[in-house]
């Protein structure tokens, strides 16, 4: 019965301070304009990506179109005639996508750092500038893009301290601290009490808006990651009630309280982080993506160049069934040659883009160290896994793109080397094969 008393005693506190609810009223309205924009981002994707599909089986139907007219290809290009593989899979319309999770609206994470969509040509990579467009969240927030993980991660506990950071501390100041323990019988349980209005109210404020964004967008088989997400906000949450409570118990006033629990907000979320990151950063000097595969593909362009025995050598030893070919085109005019310089570009680049890889896996394994001393970065980079925008989403994406470049490549070499002639049964493959 006390419990109840004191629950709606701390009920009736909150609604006569207007500092608090103008405080609670402005985080929830941030957060619905942050899951607002949130949605837009899902659907703007999702906009782009049926245009895309769109897109792509209209080119299919006019290739198949020229197929069965006899055509060679558009009237005005003379040059270009499908029935060469060559040729066939230059209009082969091939796109890797990373569908945006139903998720996406409670957490961006990397998603606007890297492109969600890619078109595979004969000289593509994995860190093209359309994939890494290295927009990071920050510049976004500048800009008015709001991340609602940010939100709960970041400025939660702030929010938190707001409302809690006078329980215990006002009693103390006034010196009635006493006469609560002896009315109500525990100090601990009077701080508990109080502290867990406001633990509830924000929890379930949070927990009714992630769960009316996400089941307005239809989560489907992302109903697992959304209990996951459930159960991490929990305990976000919680650990930083516990965490709040501890210290508002053993506090001496309301200003000692709010001096101590600015100070622990600092140290978790932004000293702790910020000198990981530095640490990382000294440990593992970033490198300017683009710029070292633009270096790169100046070598890449540099094989246009080479004499034709060491692309010959070069082609060999990436095709070995194709030596004796290979060979005899080599004393030939070489246009087999040319038109499978992209196959060796491409080595080049995934060379390159496996010094990257590297690189970044080295600073992630150095980052999953210190989860045990940073609780936020662990918290964030789980929450941005629920919603597949993390890293490593992103790293599965850039796999299959490269794997669609080598599908691509090898589809252009074999087949030209093997003289073979494009009908449309055999552009049916390549659809097949690229989609």
């Amino acid at each position: 019965m006390r419990f109840l008393y004191l629950f709606l005693f701390e009920r009736k506190h909150f609604v006569r301070n207007r500092a608090k609810v103008v405080s609670y009223l402005l985080f929830v309205c941030t957060c619905v304009y942050a899951l607002q924009n949130g949605l837009d981002l899902y659907h703007k994707q999702s906009e782009t990506i049926s245009e895309i599909q769109q897109s792509q089986v209209e080119d299919i139907q006019k290739v198949n179109a020229w197929f069965e007219e006899g055509k060679n290809g558009p009237e005005d290009r003379s040059w270009v005639d499908i029935h060469e593989p060559y040729w066939a899979l230059r209009y082969t319309p091939t796109y890797v996508i990373k569908s945006p999770s139903s998720l996406l609206p409670l957490g961006l994470g990397q998603s606007e750092q890297f492109g969600y969509y890619k078109e595979i040509t004969f000289w593509s990579s994995t860190y093209d500038n359309d994939m890494v467009e290295e927009i990071a969240n920050p510049e976004r927030l500048g800009n008015g893009t709001l991340d609602f993980a940010f939100l709960i991660l970041y400025l939660f506990p702030l929010l938190l301290i707001v409302l809690t950071y006078d329980i215990g501390g006002v009693e103390k100041d006034e010196q009635f601290d006493s006469l609560i323990r002896i009315q109500y019988g525990s100090w601990t349980r009077w701080i508990a009490v109080r502290m867990s209005f406001y633990v509830s109210l924000l929890l379930i404020t949070v927990l009714l808006l992630m769960s009316g964004v996400v089941f307005s967008n239809t989560i489907g088989i992302f109903f697992p990651d959304f209990i996951g997400l459930l159960y991490l906000v929990s305990g976000y949450v919680l650990a930083f009630a516990l965490l709040y409570f501890v210290i508002l118990r053993l506090g001496n006033g309301s200003n000692l309280n709010a001096f101590n629990l600015i100070g622990t907000w600092i140290v978790l979320c932004i000293l702790i982080p910020g000198a990981v990151h530095q640490y990382i950063s000294l440990k593992i000097p970033s490198g300017y993506m683009t710029e070292f595969l633009d270096a790169n593909r100046k070598e890449a362009y540099a094989v246009y160049s080479l004499p034709s025995e060491i692309v010959s050598e070069k082609l060999v030893s990436l095709y070995p069934s194709l030596e004796s070919k290979i060979i005899s085109e080599e004393e030939q005019n070489g246009q087999h040659l040319r038109k499978s310089l992209s196959a060796l570009t491409n080595e080049l680049n995934k060379s390159a883009v496996e010094q990257i890889e590297l690189r970044n896996a080295k600073k992630n394994e150095l980052l999953h160290g210190t989860y045990w001393f940073n609780p936020v970065m662990f918290a964030q980079n789980k929450w941005n896994s629920y919603t597949s925008s993390d890293y490593d989403a992103y790293l599965r994406y850039r796999l299959n793109v490269q794997q669609k470049i080598d599908q691509k490549l090898d589809f252009l070499v074999l087949d030209t080397w093997n003289e073979r002639t494009t009908e449309q049964s055999e552009f049916q493959v390549y659809i097949q094969a690229l989609q």
